[in-house]
């Protein structure tokens, strides 16, 4: 009996082994720590490999414009699936919201950055760091906000841009700008910011961060690329995705 039972685990495990496929997957920089997670948990679950490839938004449309070989694509806004759906390279109908992002100024500083943000009207800083709006819509949200608070004019001899918002991050993580405007998801360890100081932007002072996803024509055959957009819909998906600060 016991042989049985062996063999047939064996006789199920290759038969997962021979289903399981790759999947190439474009994540914008924010979202790169909640997908690391979500990644292996989606190959315990399905035996499907995800392949991460990340960068800004901007730079990720223009490969697949340019024929990048990505199957699904994980935005940081929602224009830009909606804009490849209308190109004929997102499939048409497959796009949903998998995260709504929570932009926040941190610095790694203890007490630099108080809880209303008004440390950006003090200007008691050299440098501060946010990544390229015309790439990243984390970046185009800054300036949004910055501009609602009635500081954009004074800070911009101030500022240095990343060309992602995980570069931005690299910036104030090395100190060589004293703050900056990041993701919540980035700076989060167990439910609370890891280190230094910061302030939550405060939703009402730019348009909402909404995170779309589309399955892209180069995996519309492909059973890994719709099994990881089912994924991603479910719930041990979802609990990953609120653990790192993402409203759904």
């Amino acid at each position: 009996m016991r042989k049985i039972c062996g063999l047939a685990l064996l006789l199920c495990g290759l038969q997962w082994s021979a289903h399981a496929a790759e999947v190439r997957v474009a994540v914008a920089s924010n979202f790169s720590a909640p997908m690391q997670k979500i990644a292996q948990a989606f190959e315990q679950e399905t035996g499907h490999k995800a392949l991460l490839s990340l960068g800004s938004t901007g730079h990720l449309y223009a490969q697949i414009r340019n024929g990048a070989p990505y199957q699904v694509l994980l935005a940081a806004d929602d224009a830009t699936p909606r804009k490849l759906e209308a190109e004929g390279l997102g499939v048409a109908g497959s796009r949903f919201t998998y995260a709504i992002g929570t932009l926040v100024l941190w610095s790694k500083q203890p007490g630099l950055v108080d809880d209303k943000g008004d440390v950006l009207r003090s200007g008691k800083f050299e440098r501060i760091a946010m990544a390229n709006p015309k790439l990243a819509p984390y970046g185009a949200a800054a300036v949004e906000t910055l501009t609602q608070m009635g500081v954009w004019q004074s800070v911009q001899s101030k500022l240095v841009q990343g060309d992602n918002i995980s570069q931005t991050y690299q910036f104030i993580a090395t100190e060589n700008a004293q703050l900056g405007f990041v993701g919540l998801s980035q700076i989060m360890l167990d439910g609370r910011v890891a280190q230094g100081s910061a302030w939550v932007v405060p939703a009402h002072l730019h348009a909402p961060i909404q995170q779309d996803a589309v399955l892209l024509t180069k995996g519309q055959d492909a059973p890994a690329a719709a099994a990881l957009m089912r994924f991603l819909k479910s719930d041990r998906a979802r609990a990953l995705i609120r653990s790192f600060g993402y409203a759904l």
